[in-house]
């Protein structure tokens, strides 16, 4: 037995370099720090991607972590030689599984390790045979606080859905208001990836080079294979840098638009990973976290939501899913979106539709195999009403509209969270398809930068209506589409917009939780208002000319102040009002009436 000294000794080593080997059989890598990524690897069966008896399927590899009452059953992931980014290795005895403990303290950690026919998606944690020498492996480390600071996801924790309108982070408290990019859905149709991809013949002229953001890498960046990835990654830190904080991707487009991203060794074989691409898929995410990036993860479109098991939860389905979990579900901020554009609603399709038993089942399996219990959700086509009983476990919408000029957000949005709320499923909705499929947020080329219509209808629209947050699409009759754009500078002069917008909601210090649409509250039908009445009150006075606008308030002391979206900044002083006969008089922009203006009313 270790003694107490020297496990203190070990730990320093470890802290320092952040890798220890436990029996020569087992190695735990990262900084042990709360909600970083701790991996464990272990030395298990020696196999390859295409052995005969596949290691995806014919094994399962779990681990229980405990810290007091908490416990954690996180599944793990065959992971060739251990080094497949930089490799591309196919074969190999290592075994992985990653954690991002929520706690400090004294961790244990257990192995289990079966195999069998088809048990890594057995649903029963008995199947199979025990595989003697790894299964019982066991041990323990020690967390220590997290060392991170600003944008850094590590530094907020995770963040926290389940009956939550809008997320907060786990560490910190704070509310999290989404804003990012939803285009281009192949966005790890890349070249510098490995895989099969590259030269298949299935949409071959749409894998990216990202080669306009290849001076945005910066020097101590990460990079896979001497260098490659290094576009991607300055893609990543360009949209960081305009202050954006999410972006997504399909996993998965097989007999989709793209044909080009899938986890898998080839286009036609749906059991095999290919785990050199999953390494470098993770490097990709990885650094977003640390630029606070949250990570929309979008596994299936309209056309291949049958693709795997003809819609049901069958053994590929299973396959994918806990792949998706094991690799990447340590990630702090994410979802989990089951389908864009899913169910029976348009023409377009070459796989089965998903019926409603198929729609439940999806978000069921993440709801019980999720240690984390990420956000879970489904995007548009079918209506909604299927999900909305209590045997649903979707945690929320990723919602798409279909008008160029935005305006079906506000309705959207207020609608579903209305019917969700009489159903107490209690959702947080998302608009991540604002505007139509052919236009959207245009480049800034074609409407002058100016973007009116996504700034007032859509950006604000989403938080006025009670969503926690927006993505953006790109049209595709536009030059930079979903499937063409490698430039995000293409959309420069919105993304300022859309920081002055996240920098005022995390500035305004709002009590989210408790406000409600109140539009009734102004003398104005045009006015929308998200308020807590006698506390705080956000109001979009939309485009056009402004009238004489009163706030019906509570009697109190009001600190009343305009903010300018297209600029970011206040216009004039705050003005402390007391209401009469209820009222206080909301300012009127000194120029630009006919533009749309924020105005924040909080009371004290």
């Amino acid at each position: 037995m270790r003694t107490k000294s020297s496990f203190s000794l070990l730990l320093l080593v470890v802290l320092s370099f952040g890798c220890f080997v436990l029996n020569g059989q087992e190695t735990v890598s990262g900084e042990l720090k709360k909600w970083h990524k701790i991996t464990l690897t272990v030395d298990g069966p020696n196999t390859s991607e295409l052995n005969d008896y596949n290691p995806f399927l014919h094994y399962r590899m779990d681990v229980t972590f405990r810290h007091d009452s908490a416990i954690y059953v996180v599944p793990g992931y065959y992971a060739a030689d251990g080094n497949a980014g930089n490799t591309s290795a196919d074969k190999g005895n290592k075994w992985r599984v990653h954690f991002s403990p929520g706690h400090t303290g004294e961790w244990t950690w257990e192995v289990s390790f079966r195999n069998g026919t088809n048990v890594a998606v057995s649903d029963n944690p008995s199947s199979g045979e025990i595989v003697s020498g790894v299964d019982g492996l066991h041990g323990q480390f020690s967390i220590a606080p997290s060392d991170k600071t600003g944008k850094d996801l590590r530094a907020k924790g995770r963040l926290l859905f389940h009956g939550r309108q809008y997320p907060v982070f786990a560490e910190t408290g704070e509310y999290f208001i989404k804003s990012g990019t939803d285009a281009p859905e192949n966005l790890l149709s890349y070249v510098d990836f490995d895989g099969t991809f590259h030269d298949d013949g299935q949409k071959d002229n749409l894998v990216k080079t990202w080669a306009p953001h290849l001076s945005d890498w910066k020097a101590g960046d990460p990079t896979w294979k001497d260098g490659k990835g290094k576009a991607l990654i300055g893609a990543i830190n360009y949209l960081a840098s305009e202050g954006l904080n999410a972006f997504s991707f399909l996993t998965n487009n097989i007999a989709g638009d793209d044909k080009n991203v899938f986890p898998y060794v080839s286009y036609h074989n749906y059991e095999r990973i290919d785990v050199s691409k999953m390494d470098q898929w993770e490097i990709v995410f990885s650094h977003g976290e640390r630029l606070g990036m949250f990570l929309h993860f979008k596994m299936a479109e309209v056309e291949n939501q049958g693709l795997l098991d003809g819609g049901d939860l069958g053994p590929q389905r299973k396959l994918y899913y806990r792949e998706l979990m094991a690799r990447f579900g340590h990630h702090l901020a994410l979802n989990w979106n089951v389908g864009e554009e899913n169910g029976l609603w348009m023409k377009k399709h070459t796989t089965p539709w998903q019926n409603t038993t198929q729609r439940l089942a999806m978000a069921r399996y993440f709801y019980e195999n999720d240690p984390y219990r990420h956000h879970v959700v489904i995007h548009n086509g079918q209506q909604f009403y299927d999900l909305l009983g209590p045997e649903s476990r979707y945690t929320g919408l990723s919602y798409q509209t279909s008008k160029p000029d935005f305006r079906q957000v506000y309705p959207s949005i207020k609608r579903w969270l209305e019917l969700s709320k009489q159903q107490n499923v209690k959702w947080a909705i998302a608009i991540d398809e604002p505007g139509d499929a052919q236009h959207s947020l245009v480049p800034d080329a074609d409407d002058d930068g100016v973007h009116d219509n996504a700034r007032q209808n859509a950006l604000w629209g989403a938080i006025m209506a009670g969503g926690w947050g927006s993505e953006w699409y790109f049209g595709y009759k536009h030059a930079h589409s979903d499937l063409s754009c490698e430039d995000f500078r293409s959309r420069d002069k919105f993304w300022d917009q859309v920081r002055y917008h996240l920098e005022f909601m995390e500035k305004a210090d709002l009590p989210l939780a408790d406000m409600k649409p109140g539009n009734n509250l102004s003398s104005s039908e045009n006015d929308w208002i998200l308020a807590k009445k006698g506390d705080a009150y956000l109001i979009l006075l939309k485009m056009g000319e402004k009238p004489d606008n009163q706030l019906t308030v509570p009697v109190g002391k009001y600190a009343v102040k305009l903010f300018n979206p297209r600029t970011g900044k206040y216009a004039g002083s705050t003005n402390e009002l007391t209401p009469k006969d209820g009222k206080i008089k909301l300012p009127v922009p000194s120029s630009e009436v006919e533009k749309d203006w924020i105005v924040l009313v909080k009371k004290g």
